[in-house]
């Protein structure tokens, strides 16, 4: 059975450009890697809702936290099987945003801290009731929010199709979020955490050793 392994952090962090280089790493030391990214906006419906609501068309439903985090776990719910068929066939899935991007951004949205109820619904909802497969490690790519909202700034500028969503555009949503990130992984939320500079060069070699190791 393969690891699970999980790539949190803000919008803009570098999410996308770290689970590249890890890919890359673990191929070539021999590891067989799948990979999946959360929302899954181009084949899972409630993914594409979420899109709609995040860019203003699904009405009110966008102020509704727990209705935006149903959505949210809907899509990973339709994701487990697959998720259990590539955790069998590889050594590591590696996964960009997970349930704990749903446990950040919506506590931050309802201003409470990782021990607070929102948290714990989220992991009665997806894990319990659910039963999507529970993550053997997080990593979490901690960037001071004003970095990654130059980034998401930049990526808006330069990439066709990548405007800012409603959260992506909100900093103190950013940065309360970033808190409860924090949190999480001082708690060791399903699993144990490496916590990351962002804003520095990651050794992916080594994390890569520890991983697989």
């Amino acid at each position: 059975m393969g690891r699970l392994i999980v790539v949190e952090g803000l919008d803009g962090a570098g999410k996308r450009t770290l689970a590249r280089r890890l890919v890359a790493a673990m191929a070539a030391c021999g590891a067989r890697v799948a990979t999946e990214a959360f929302p899954r906006y181009d084949t899972d419906v409630h993914a594409e809702l979420v899109r709609d609501a995040l860019y203003g068309r699904l009405g009110d439903l966008t102020g509704s936290v727990h209705g935006m985090a149903v959505l949210y776990a809907l899509d990973r719910r339709a994701a487990a099987d697959g998720l259990r068929r590539d955790l069998t066939a590889h050594d590591v899935v590696l996964v960009d945003r997970y349930a704990a991007s749903n446990a950040a951004y919506g506590a931050a949205r309802l201003h409470q801290h990782a021990d607070g109820e929102f948290v714990a619904w989220v992991r009665a909802l997806e894990f319990e009731r659910f039963a999507v497969p529970v993550p053997d490690h997080h990593l979490l790519l901690a960037v001071p929010q004003a970095v990654a909202a130059e980034r998401a700034a930049g990526r808006e500028r330069t990439e066709p199709g990548r405007e800012r969503d409603v959260y992506e555009a909100d900093d103190d949503l950013q940065e309360r979020t970033g808190v409860v990130y924090a949190q999480l992984a001082a708690a060791a939320w399903l699993s144990p955490w490496t916590v990351l500079d962002g804003a520095g060069e990651t050794d992916v070699e080594g994390l890569v050793a520890q991983l697989l190791g």
